[in-house]
């Protein structure tokens, strides 16, 4: 399954302010840091808002911050709210479906399931879980993680497969 770009900007919107959480995080700000346009990020920043889950403060020296702590945001409720279409195949809409095999098909039954676990997945999870770690001042012990700590939330990466080995 593959989310929308509008539910991954979504979801680094929310991480990039977990990080910041000391701090009002500007557009502008958000827009520099993952190279993209003020006013798309002004639509996903307004559905948040709308949501409950930002918080925004106009003006000058104004800016957006969550407004839960982080480990009350699950992420499956973000991106069902984010996502417009979650049909994996056809018969999942009885209004457009005209698949012939539907009366006995089994195979929607095992996308559904698919769907479901999706979710329980993304349903156990939190912005907290999510998150990269922000930066330890310097002078800090470093502490042990689970994975590398960022400062910045980086683009995805694109991970192409190497060409097989061969034989002989």
């Amino acid at each position: 399954m593959r989310l929308a770009e509008y539910t991954d900007f979504t979801l680094r919107v929310l991480m990039y302010c977990a990080v910041n959480a000391d701090r009002l995080v500007t557009v502008g700000e958000l827009a520099e840091q993952h190279g993209v346009s003020k006013n798309h990020l002004m639509k996903i920043v307004s559905d948040l808002a709308n949501q409950g889950i930002l918080e925004t403060i106009r003006g000058r020296g104004g800016g957006l911050r969550l407004s839960r702590a982080p480990d009350e945001i699950r992420v499956g409720g973000i991106v069902r709210r984010s996502e417009t279409d979650f049909r994996l195949v056809e018969c999942f809409d009885g209004r457009t479906n005209t698949c012939t095999l539907t009366p006995t098909c089994r195979l929607r039954h095992l996308f559904e399931g698919a769907l479901a676990a999706y979710f329980r997945e993304l349903d156990g999870a939190t912005l907290a879980d999510i998150a990269p770690l922000p930066p330890e001042p310097r002078g800090t012990p470093r502490r042990a993680a689970s994975g590398p700590i960022l400062a910045k939330i980086a683009p995805p990466v694109s991970r192409k497969r190497a060409p097989p080995k061969r034989s002989g």
